[in-house]
């Protein structure tokens, strides 16, 4: 017989504390108002990456009202709840239009990530492969969710490098990657790292030819794009392009997270689903890698969509465009910066110019903007497959509201410029120097530091100045040192050195 926990309750009796319900729940909300204080601005334009602010504040109220009104639902089974269909159907018929894709089918995913697991997944069982036996070829520049899907799929990323000056792959070199066993093929439109769109049209006349699955993950900029003049055709217009994959939380304006899965044909719909009735409960039938899931992403995605309409959509990409403009302008206008390749909007990756007669360190500048009032991305140099780099970055992501603060933005970028002028760049932290040291001269393995326990790793971090319990937040951090360090080490290692710093970051 088994006793009753510590806390048992008589359950029919009242909860002892009801009456305290209401302030206990007023102490709570007090309590997560002191945490956010913690947090990036959300509105104002004043962090350029992450969020993705309309500007419009009649968004956010009927984002949080939609959200809501679904509290309760659960979007695991839309014959229950039928207003998790109907939202459904309506977003799916706003992507066909948006898209180009006048047939296609779809689901609304939690996000980005998922939407691109799903992709690879369809791709890998519509070919009828299984873990181990199958390949995608992608540019370097494609997201890291498509890495994450080659792990837990079991399918070979082949990554193939772009070029240092334009970062948009280049076709021929796609089609010279593909294999017997290749299954997909990605491409981006945008890309994150530099917002460049690669060549949608050329690299789906290869894979029309050779039957092939072609995914255009277009998650960051998708809903952007689409209303952005003079670009050449990247989505459902391309014949060859048979998935895509667009955020509703990035430029759909909606909250996190949500985000749009079509494909070209029902087949390679189904093709993501899982779906199972040799089990002694309720049928299942999943088409997304969720079980149950909140309807609150869905509704609030849906509830702007309507609001805005296409041109709504318009009007904030106008504001996009104008703000992108600018910034770009003012940094090629800065000596000691360059905008790497031609991106596309609406995000943009700044260099160091190696070839100006005073060269500004990127990440000192992005630090610079950044105790300015503005919060800007640092990315770290990458070597690719064949051996070409391409150079460490600052990434900015534009939206709507950014347009309101431009002026004062593009002053602060020059005078950032202007602050870090002539200094030297930042070294990686002492600590972590040395373990760089190590592995040069072969005292340590990349075997060894992978299989550091956690509380080791935990001591590193420590040791060069990271440390994960002290919560003051990005502020608190050398994001050049750091940056450095990534560059300066295996990327295995720091890959899992950061790893620990996050799990030990959100640990009580």
């Amino acid at each position: 017989m088994t006793s009753p926990g510590p806390d048992a309750a008589d359950p029919t009796q009242p909860l002892a504390h009801e009456p305290d319900l209401k302030e206990r729940a007023d102490a709570a909300l007090r309590e997560l108002a002191g945490y956010r204080s913690t947090d990036a601005p959300t509105h104002g334009g004043r962090v350029l990456s992450y969020v993705y602010d309309s500007g419009l504040e009649v968004l956010d109220e009927v984002a949080a009202s939609a959200a809501r009104l679904v509290q309760s639902v659960n979007g695991l089974d839309p014959t229950v709840f039928g207003s998790v269909a109907a939202m459904e159907r309506d977003l799916i018929e706003f992507g066909r239009t948006t898209f180009h894709g006048p047939d296609a089918v779809g689901s609304v995913t939690s996000g980005g990530t998922e939407s691109c697991l799903l992709a690879v997944k369809a791709a890998r069982d519509r070919a009828g492969a299984g873990p181990g036996q199958s390949s995608m070829v992608l540019p370097t520049t494609a997201h890291a969710a498509f890495l994450k899907a080659a792990e837990l799929f079991g399918v070979e990323a082949i990554r193939v490098p772009v070029p240092t000056a334009s970062t948009a792959v280049r076709a021929n070199d796609i089609a010279d990657a593909i294999r017997d066993d290749t299954i997909l093929v990605v491409a981006s439109a945008p890309n994150y790292p530099t917002g460049v769109l690669d060549p949608i049209a050329e690299i789906a006349e290869i894979t029309r030819s050779r039957d092939l699955a072609f995914h255009v993950d277009a998650c960051l900029g998708g809903f952007a794009l689409a209303w952005w003049d003079g670009l050449p055709p990247w989505d459902f217009r391309v014949d060859g392009v048979t998935s895509l994959s667009a955020d509703l939380h990035k430029y759909g304006y909606a909250p996190k997270g949500s985000s749009l899965l079509l494909h070209r044909d029902r087949d390679r719909h189904r093709a993501q689903f899982f779906s199972i009735t040799d089990w002694p409960g309720y049928p299942i039938v999943n088409p997304t890698l969720l079980g149950s899931r909140s309807a609150a992403g869905l509704a609030s995605a849906w509830a702007v969509s309507r609001t805005l309409g296409a041109d709504g959509y318009a009007a904030l990409t106008g504001r996009i465009r104008h703000a992108f403009d600018a910034v770009v302008t003012a940094i090629d206008g800065i000596d000691g910066l360059r905008v790497v390749g031609a991106p596309s909007g609406p995000v943009l990756a700044v260099r160091t110019d190696p070839e100006a007669s005073e060269p500004v360190d990127t990440h000192l500048w992005g630090s610079a903007v950044s105790a300015r009032g503005f919060a800007l991305q640092a990315q770290p140099a990458f070597t690719q497959p064949d051996g070409t780099v391409l150079p460490a970055t600052t990434h900015l992501t534009i939206t709507p509201v950014t347009d309101s603060v431009v002026d004062e933005l593009v002053e602060v970028l020059s005078l950032a410029a202007e602050e870090v002028r002539g200094a030297p760049s930042r070294l990686a932290p002492e600590a972590l120097r040395e373990l760089a040291g190590a592995f040069d001269s072969g005292a340590v393995t990349l075997d060894q530091a992978l299989a550091l326990p956690s509380a080791a790793a935990e001591e590193v971090l420590i040791a060069a100045g990271i440390d994960p319990h002290r919560h003051g937040g990005a502020s608190d951090l050398d994001m050049p040192a750091i940056i450095a360090a990534v560059e300066s080490l295996p990327r295995p290692v720091t890959a899992r050195l950061l790893a620990e710093f996050l799990a030990a970051y959100c640990s009580p």
